[in-house]
């Protein structure tokens, strides 16, 4: 079923310079892009985002983090994308992300762990509406060899 999801590159692999490789690897994984933008979230869009977590302890850090450099937003479409892209991320925890994931290669602790994901259809949907109005239409060439 094709799906759309939400994808945020993070400060941490912003100012690394991480953007172009993670980009590549959603779209050589078949994915693709049909909204993207990168912006510098505010504290409000921050906490709206990570509302789920506003009871954690860590909250407060992580609204700081995310809001300490810019960030690279996307509206991700494709097969089963939701569950596609948490399979690429990997787990939260750079400890257990496998090699080859996108935080296995590539994430330094559990806290700065370089990408968010939605988890799920609901997630993705609530995700994306705080960023996105409309997205793309476009076909990619390799959509017409899809039997």
């Amino acid at each position: 079923m094709i799906e759309r999801t939400f994808v945020m590159i993070k400060p941490d692999a912003v100012v690394r310079g991480l953007i172009g490789e993670i980009i590549s690897r959603i779209e050589k994984k078949g994915l693709k892009i049909v909204g993207m933008k990168m912006i510098h979230l505010s504290r409000e869009e921050a906490e709206k985002l990570y509302s789920i977590h506003k009871d954690k302890p860590f909250f407060n850090d992580l609204i700081n983090f995310i809001t300490s450099a810019p960030v690279v937003v996307m509206a991700v479409e494709g097969e089963s994308a939701v569950s596609v892209m948490r399979k690429m991320i990997g787990p939260t925890d750079s400890k257990e992300a496998p090699p080859g994931t996108i935080r296995g290669d590539f994430s330094c602790s559990k806290s700065m762990n370089i990408i968010h994901a939605s988890d799920s259809l609901e997630s993705a949907n609530r995700e994306l509406s705080i960023f996105f109005k409309e997205f793309l239409k476009y076909s990619r060439t390799d959509e017409k060899f899809v039997f």
